[in-house]
C-alpha cells in the first residue's frame, strides 16, 4: 500500500475513538467539552476528500450512507477499536471542535485535536493535529498535522458500498472493516 494511503487511513483512524472513558486527568476537560454531543452529519453519497499531511496530498473517494456516517462520524468517532480516555465534540460559532485521547494498542497512544467547518452537505474542511507515542510502526510516532477537504460529488456509483474508500491505483478499502475490498 503506498505510504500516503497508509497515512490517509491512519489520519482517519486517529481522529477519534470508540468508547469515551474519562480518567481523573481529563475529567474537567471532558466536562467542559460536552463529550456526548453528536458530530454533524454528512450528506449521504460520494465524497471526494483531499488529505494533506506531511507535505503529501492524497485524494480519495468515500461512499457514505446515514448508517456509515453515524458509525464513522465526521471526525472518526468510531473508526477505530481503540480504547479512549476522552472523545469530545463541541459546537462553536464557526463549526465544530473535537479532541480525543486513545490507546490504539500496537498503534500507540494518540492525542488528537482539531476543527471541522463547512455545511457538511456540499463541502467541509477538517484540520487536526495528532501526537502518537508507543506505536509499533515508528513512522506513526510523533506529531502529525493534516487537513482534509471534502466535497460532495453525488450518489455513490454502482458497486461502491457504504464505507468504501477508493484510493488512486485501484485500491479500495472499506473503512468499516479496514480490509481491502
Amino acid at each position: 500500500m503506498p505510504r500516503i494511503a497508509v497515512l490517509a487511513l491512519t489520519a482517519l483512524a486517529l481522529t477519534g475513538c470508540q468508547t469515551p472513558k474519562p480518567p481523573e486527568a481529563v475529567q474537567s476537560l471532558a466536562a467542559a467539552a460536552e463529550p456526548d454531543r453528536p458530530a454533524p452529519a454528512r450528506r449521504p453519497g460520494l465524497w471526494s476528500q483531499s488529505l494533506s499531511m506531511s507535505g503529501l496530498i492524497q485524494t480519495a473517494l468515500i461512499c457514505i450512507d446515514p448508517a456509515t456516517d453515524a458509525r464513522l462520524s465526521l471526525v472518526g468517532a468510531q473508526a477505530t477499536s481503540g480504547d479512549c480516555d476522552l472523545r469530545a465534540i463541541t459546537r462553536e460559532q464557526a463549526g465544530w471542535r473535537f479532541q480525543s485521547v486513545c490507546d490504539m494498542g500496537s498503534g500507540g497512544r494518540t492525542m488528537t485535536s482539531g476543527t471541522a467547518t463547512g455545511d457538511f452537505a456540499s463541502r467541509y474542511v477538517v484540520r487536526a493535529r495528532s501526537t502518537t507515542t508507543g506505536a509499533a510502526v515508528p513512522q506513526m510516532n510523533g506529531t502529525h498535522s493534516f487537513t482534509a477537504v471534502a466535497t460532495w460529488e453525488g450518489s455513490c456509483p454502482a458497486g461502491m458500498r457504504p464505507g468504501d474508500m477508493s484510493l488512486p491505483g485501484s485500491l479500495t478499502v472499506n473503512l468499516l472493516t479496514l480490509k481491502p475490498g
